[in-house]
């Protein structure tokens, strides 16, 4: 046998036992669903949305889900809420999102406080409170959800429902930027660049708008190359030192 025969006869070997392991490991996460336990139950919904080791099948991911929701998972209530926000598998209903939401943020579940915060604000399936949606996206942040940290931060820099705080809005979009939220990151330079309720800072403006500019963020390179055209070459130099330090710096989590 050949030594091209002997590879091939090991890959197709290697293949079938990870093909046999993943299949024991469905049918032991089904038989676990089905006894009831709430986390298998989310996790085979999981499944069943992303086309994970089953075929795609939204009714049977609402299923799932919809069974561990009941329960009090907070997991499953939050892909419950997406899904009828987005209408998978189901027919779009807002308020619907809303209840499931508003369980699941109840139990601190952060991606659904940012979720039910932002309709809240917008007044989506529920009545506009923003007082409610600004405590909502403060327990989201409070848990370094960047989604939460960055509309903390739009929602103080345009002063829209709140009054209008510059260096609070510089506080929450360093929080998202430093966890790599690309556009807190251009939002971040801006505000050094127009100096509005800050001191301007064309080193940091430059340092911001690189890092955006460097992750495909269009209109952080258009501004990155108007500012450098103002900057000394000592400022250019110093935003070049700095901006390699954060590149560096391990991401928050």
């Amino acid at each position: 046998m050949t030594r091209l025969s002997l590879k091939l006869l090991l890959a197709l070997w290697v293949m079938t036992n990870v093909a046999l392991a993943e299949t024991d490991q469905m049918a032991a996460l089904s038989k676990t669903a089905a006894a009831g336990d709430a986390v298998a139950q989310n996790n085979l919904g999981e499944r069943y949305a992303n086309g994970d080791g089953l075929p795609k099948d939204a009714q049977e991911a609402l299923n799932w889900w919809r069974k561990a929701a009941e329960q009090g998972n907070k997991y499953a209530q939050y892909n419950l809420g997406v899904a009828y926000a987005d209408g998978f598998g189901v027919k779009s209903d807002v308020t619907a999102a809303v209840v499931w939401w508003r369980k699941a943020a109840e139990q601190g579940q952060p991606l659904a406080q940012t979720n039910l915060a932002r309709f809240c604000y917008l007044g989506i399936g529920t009545p506009k409170d923003v007082s409610q949606a600004m405590s909502w996206w403060r327990k989201a942040a409070a848990q370094g959800d960047s989604l939460a940290q960055s509309s903390l931060g739009a929602i103080y820099a345009k002063g829209s429902g709140v009054p209008k705080n510059t260096p609070e809005a510089l506080k929450w979009y360093r929080m998202a930027a430093d966890q790599g939220d690309v556009d807190a990151q251009f939002r971040l330079g801006l505000l050094y660049k127009l100096g509005d309720g800050i001191p301007k800072d064309v080193v940091q403006a430059s340092i911001w708008f690189g890092i955006a500019g460097s992750r495909g963020h269009k209109e952080a390179e258009r501004n990155l190359d108007l500012l450098v055209r103002e900057m000394t070459a000592e400022q250019k130099a110093e935003s070049m030192k700095v901006a390699r330090e954060i590149a560096e710096r391990p991401r928050k989590q």
